[in-house]
């Protein structure tokens, strides 16, 4: 069975830190993109980090220099270590893998909640 299943997720207070992991398993996964989106009540969901399998990244504004994505590509593994986290962060956390001509692997969701 191929899934994506997510860990990390959690209460934290404004200016914390946690740290969400996301691995991936049941195939053979060859050149993709792995990444983290979020979604809030009333809002789209959104890509919040990405990273290549060579490893390039891309971040949405509001969390550089805050978040950093990271990928262990042997283990089919993606992180991302959110820092000075602030209550507008406070999101369900997805998990997504895309490869080249098939349909998008999504996490089941992993909820952050900051306290101010």
């Amino acid at each position: 069975q191929v899934q994506l299943v997510e860990s990390g997720g959690g209460l934290v207070q404004a200016g914390g830190s946690l740290k969400l992991s996301c691995k991936a398993s049941g195939k053979d996964f060859g050149i993709n993109i792995m990444g983290w989106y979020r979604q809030s009540p009333g809002k789209q969901r959104e890509l919040v980090a990405s990273i290549t399998s060579d490893g390039r990244t891309k971040y949405e504004d509001l969390v550089k220099g805050r978040f950093t994505i990271n990928r262990n590509s042997t283990r089919n593994m993606v992180l991302l270590q959110m820092n000075s986290l602030k209550p507008e962060d406070t999101a369900v956390y997805f998990c997504n893998l895309e490869e080249p001509n098939a349909y998008p692997l999504w996490g089941q969701g992993t909820l952050v909640t900051v306290s101010s």
